[in-house]
């Protein structure tokens, strides 16, 4: 039994150094998101929206790209891809901070909006779904000039209920574009729970009405996500076009600080949820096949811990940007 799980990320092409660094980042991510949460109630940082729950779907679609070669146009819960693709927790706490050295806006940007020219991160908006265009264009240009680059991007369902989404959809389908949709399901769009907002059962049933596959995997299933993204990406860097994957996630905590879900979710909807936590499940498989133990799984949470303390550390000592830069980048400079 132990040498057929073990098999799993094996057969996938993984080796175990690289199955410790999803966890190390599936557990960063879960670690910095929790440290967010205490700063903001302590009135330190503005805003928080939580990516826990999502953590085995976003490192393991990201996990799938080339750092400094694809793109992400991500969207606001995405902490997990964007360390995946290059960020690190000093620059993550730079944006809570709105500190100079942000490199999503230097301060100027709200939260979670994340950015990063160097390692293509294109610049997120409020709107949502506008990244599905975002992505759409990076796509467009790279095959039009014949570059080897995919493009992904990330929405939750609920935003696929938006024009962007589908007007983006369908011209990748059309055109044929090196493009990956990730739809992350949590099951909720703020308040409003999944039964009143499709029609269809999948968001990923839509897929063939834009000339693409439509997959749906397990979010909580860290080397499912891999599997399916990487054949995604695969086939869109081969010209093959387009794919929409559909990632079946848990919300384990409110929409964002600034919501109260306990006045629309039952607390036991919220215990079922915690059965399915992709840290949870991915911890036990490291277990199973001997690549963790008790003392290499405290080192490695003592490690995350002193590098959190450091960024945050860092991060808050840093300048505001000046007063007089308020309107770079707004309006034209004489």
């Amino acid at each position: 039994m132990a040498t057929q799980t073990r098999n799993r990320h094996q057969e996938l092409g993984l080796s175990d150094g690289q199955m410790l660094e999803i966890y190390r980042y599936m557990l960063l991510t879960r670690r910095i998101d929790e440290r967010l949460w205490l700063l903001q109630r302590g009135g330190k940082i503005p805003f928080v929206i939580s990516a826990q729950g999502q953590e085995g779907a976003q490192v393991g679609a990201a996990y799938a790209l080339i750092r400094g070669k694809d793109w992400l146009a991500p969207y606001y819960r995405d902490l997990g891809k964007v360390l995946v693709m290059g960020m690190t927790p000093r620059e993550v706490f730079l944006a809570a901070f709105a500190r100079q050295g942000d490199p999503s806006s230097n301060g100027r940007q709200m939260a979670h909006h994340w950015g990063h020219r160097r390692w293509n991160i294109v610049s997120g908006s409020s709107p949502v779904a506008t990244q599905v265009l975002h992505a759409v264009g990076v796509a467009l240009a790279a095959k039009m000039k014949g570059h080897d680059v995919v493009a992904m991007t990330s929405l939750g369902e609920g935003s696929s209920n938006q024009g962007d989404f589908h007007e983006g959809l369908n011209f990748a389908g059309v055109h044929k574009l090196p493009c990956v949709f990730h739809v992350q399901n949590n099951e909720y769009a703020i308040s409003v729970p999944l039964r009143k907002q499709l029609a269809c059962e999948n968001v990923a049933d839509r897929a063939p009405g834009y000339g693409m596959p439509g997959v749906v995997v397990d979010g909580s299933d860290v080397l499912a996500v891999y599997a399916a993204f990487r054949e995604a990406v695969d086939r869109a860097r081969r010209g093959e076009g387009p794919t929409l994957i559909e990632s079946k996630c848990v919300r384990l905590t409110p929409h964002s600080s600034d919501d109260d879900d306990r006045t629309y979710r039952p607390r036991e909807e919220i215990e079922r949820a915690r059965q399915r936590d992709p840290l949870v499940r991915t911890r036990a498989y490291l277990y199973e096949v001997g690549l963790l133990d008790e003392e290499r799984e405290q080192a490695l949470e003592a490690e995350i811990r002193r590098e959190i303390d450091a960024a945050q550390e860092y991060a808050e000592a840093q300048p505001y940007e000046p007063v007089e830069t308020a309107m770079r980048h707004v309006y034209k400079e004489a």
